[in-house]
């Protein structure tokens, strides 16, 4: 089964920074551990502390700007985004091309504070969910096949997004229920056979 491509938004603290020689730097939390996010109703997900360090190891992950793959503002191969896990998240600097002025009037607005929003897109290769004390489900995302990092103007999910991850999320519980069923028929006819 084919896995679609999931956002993580959240709302962020970015920092600009400026240094002596004149480089210019956006920085901050890219993604928080552990922290519920509440996708809709009673539906929740968290991202586990250690869900990107494959990625950082494997992937040359680019930072963009509202998940715009024309808008480019670093990259790790190029050594103009750094990223690393800590035991808070997925923390990121990216350096700002001085002579790019999409990227200085970003610069200007994280500065300003119009901007302060983070995501990330990724593939979920390991995720768990369970139920929650008050009838939701949460999700619990291990390890996310990571290949941008976003700088976003809405830190919240569209509600195209949040469609596609309710249709995902119907087909998994369906899938669910019809294996609980299958093992629930199995341990009755096991039952049935210990009675004879």
């Amino acid at each position: 089964m084919a896995v679609d491509k999931r956002h993580a938004y959240f709302a962020s603290e970015l920092k600009t920074r400026a240094e002596a020689d004149g480089d210019k730097y956006i920085e901050g939390y890219f993604a928080v551990f552990n922290q519920e996010t509440n996708l809709w109703c009673d539906e929740y997900e968290r991202i586990a502390p250690g869900a990107f360090a494959t990625s950082l190891a494997n992937n040359d992950i680019r930072c963009l700007f509202n998940h715009d793959t024309g808008f480019v503002l670093g990259r790790m191969a190029s050594d103009t985004l750094e990223l690393r896990e800590d035991a808070h998240g997925l923390w990121g600097r990216v350096k700002i091309n001085p002579d790019d002025s999409q990227a200085m009037n970003i610069y200007a607005r994280v500065q300003r504070g119009d901007i302060s929003g983070c995501s990330f897109g990724f593939f979920p290769l390991n995720e768990e969910w369970a139920d929650r004390p008050d009838g939701g489900t949460l999700w619990t995302v291990k390890e996310a096949d990571t290949h941008e990092v976003s700088i976003c103007t809405f830190p919240a999910y569209p509600q195209t997004e949040i469609q596609a991850r309710q249709a995902d999320f119907k087909q998994h519980k369906e899938r669910t229920l019809k294996q609980r069923k299958a093992e629930l028929k199995l341990k009755l006819e096991a039952m049935k056979c210990s009675e004879k």
